[in-house]
C-alpha cells in the first residue's frame, strides 16, 4: 500500500510487525513479545485486520476508519518525552494542524493525548492519538479517519482506549 496514510504511519511507528513471534489475541487480551495488554471488545462493525506496524488493528468499513495499537519494548525510549514520541509518528506528514494536546493520567502513568489533522501525499486524515510509556514499553494507540467520518469513529476508539490496561507479562 505504498503512499497510503496507514502504511506510512506504520513505518513511522518504528516498524513493529503484526506477525510478531508468539503473538496472540483472544478477543480482549493481546500477548506480544515482552508485553501484554487488555482492551474491551470493539463494536461489531469494527473488524479485526492485519496491519503492518500494528500489533492489533480494527477497521470500520462504513466510516473508513482504522483503530491501531502498537507496542514496542526495550528500544531505549524510556528517556524520550511523550511529546517527542508523538511528534515522531507524524514526521513525514504535511499540513499538520494540532487541534488539542494534553498529558492525562492513564493506566497508572501519564499519557500524551493528541488530536490532529494532517496530510500524506495530499490526502487529508484526522487522528486521535494516545502515547503511553510503561514498564520499558511505548504504546501508541490511534484512530485514523477521513475528516468527514472522524466523529463516527472517535466514540468506539475512546471506549477501547478507556478500557486499555497493561498486564504483567507473567500474568
Amino acid at each position: 500500500m505504498r503512499g497510503s496514510p496507514w502504511s506510512s504511519l506504520a513505518v513511522l511507528a518504528l516498524g513493529a510487525l503484526a506477525s510478531a513471534c508468539g503473538a496472540s489475541f483472544d478477543g480482549t487480551t493481546y500477548k506480544g513479545s515482552g508485553f501484554t495488554f487488555r482492551v474491551p471488545k470493539p463494536p461489531a462493525e469494527w473488524q479485526q485486520i492485519s496491519a503492518e506496524g500494528a500489533n492489533l488493528a480494527f477497521r470500520d468499513s462504513g466510516s473508513a476508519a482504522t483503530i491501531a495499537i502498537n507496542a514496542r519494548c526495550g528500544k531505549g525510549e524510556d528517556d524520550v518525552p511523550l511529546a517527542s514520541l508523538t511528534q515522531h509518528l507524524f514526521l513525514q506528514f504535511t499540513e499538520r494542524d494540532l487541534v488539542s494536546q494534553e498529558v492525562v493520567p492513564f493506566d497508572g502513568r501519564e499519557a500524551m493525548h493528541s488530536v490532529l489533522s494532517a496530510k500524506l501525499d495530499g490526502v487529508p486524515k484526522k487522528f486521535d492519538v494516545w502515547v503511553l510509556k510503561k514498564d520499558g514499553c511505548v504504546y501508541d494507540m490511534y484512530l485514523i479517519a477521513p475528516p468527514a467520518s472522524f466523529e463516527a469513529g472517535v466514540g468506539p476508539f475512546r471506549a477501547l482506549v478507556s478500557g486499555f490496561t497493561t498486564v504483567p507479562v507473567d500474568g
